[in-house]
């Protein structure tokens, strides 16, 4: 993994390559921002280049340094991440003691904790005191999604580098360029991931998403055709699909403001779902009100969800208002 392979985070990629060549480099960075933006590749390249004997603000690739990194083979790095949603205490401090031993291959000892808010306090706590004072040849990388459940203490002793969704149209190229993804599906995918490369790239390599996506909109047209019974003739979709829901409901939201933009605006360009304006001119009798009723119903249901009221009623309730 090199800067070169990192898509877009330009400014972070050069903020971090100015840190190495001003010999000004933190002993702990905090990566923040949304899953899947790539905050854990910039770690694993930017731990590279801190670890390769040559000391420049790239990689060189050829030292044994370099190489051992890429084999995933390397003496004074690790990364930890979380195991069944988290980070024990007891993987924190067999870190720590790793981190008391002098580096076996490099100048520094670089270290990864993946998804950091999934420490629990004591963990927390634990890490707090190498934080304090870490030996010399010492950096560590937090990575998070969300820094809030980090201790003040914690956050206050790391350089925090903010990370942002990309622009969309950075990842249509690459989906275009690098996957084979014709340009309507790639508008489609890069807009409801919300900028993130990781999510884009799963879609687009997925073999049973867009089948789910045909499902859901053939579900959403006859509800909308006032077909009540297919609200209660779609649960075992939605039952089947209960890990990846987050998913549908955006597929679903997606959609209503399409028919919402289609309808009061008529600017087809506007769309993500491009390939399916038959299917959305042919729904635009729908009134606007309830357009944005449904929107609002939508939300309420992934809301609903994630506070884990009762999943089928939440589902139903939803069905039955479109």
């Amino acid at each position: 993994m090199d800067f070169n392979k990192i898509l877009g985070h330009e400014k972070q990629i050069e903020a971090l390559k100015n840190s190495i060549s001003n010999k000004s480099i933190s002993h702990c960075y905090l990566f923040e921002g949304e899953k899947g933006l790539g905050k854990r590749n910039l770690a694993l390249a930017f731990s590279k280049t801190l670890l390769c004997r040559e000391g420049q603000a790239e990689p060189c690739n050829k030292c044994s340094s370099c190489i051992k990194f890429d084999s995933e083979n390397h003496p004074d790095f690790k990364i930890l991440s979380p195991e069944k949603g988290i980070i024990k205490k007891s993987e924190i401090e067999k870190l720590i003691n790793s981190m008391a031993t002098s580096p076996f291959e490099s100048k520094r000892k670089v270290f990864i904790i993946d998804d950091c808010d999934m420490m629990r306090l004591e963990s927390q706590n634990a890490l707090l005191k190498t934080l304090e004072e870490p030996p010399e040849y010492i950096n560590i990388i937090l990575v998070t999604s969300s820094s809030s459940k980090l201790l003040p203490t914690i956050l206050s002793r790391c350089q925090i580098i903010k990370f942002y969704p990309l622009d969309i149209s950075k990842i249509i190229d690459l989906l275009m360029r690098d996957y084979g993804i014709d340009e309507n599906r790639a508008k489609f995918i890069a807009g409801i991931t919300k900028g993130s490369v990781e999510k884009s790239i799963e879609l687009a390599e997925s073999n049973s998403f867009f089948d789910k996506r045909e499902e859901i909109i053939k579900i959403i047209d006859g509800l909308l055709k006032g077909d009540k019974t297919k609200a209660l003739t779609s649960m075992d979709f939605f039952n089947q699909n209960k890990e990846n829901i987050e998913e549908i409901l955006d597929i679903i939201l997606y959609w209503f403001r399409d028919l919402l933009i289609y309808k009061e605006i008529g600017n087809t360009g506007l769309l993500i779902n491009k390939d399916k304006i038959e299917i959305l001119s042919k729904e635009s009798f729908i009134d606007l009100n309830r357009i944005n009723d449904i929107i609002y119903k939508v939300e309420d249901t992934k809301i609903n969800i994630k506070r884990n009221v009762n999943f089928s009623l939440s589902i139903e309730t939803m069905l039955l208002s479109i």
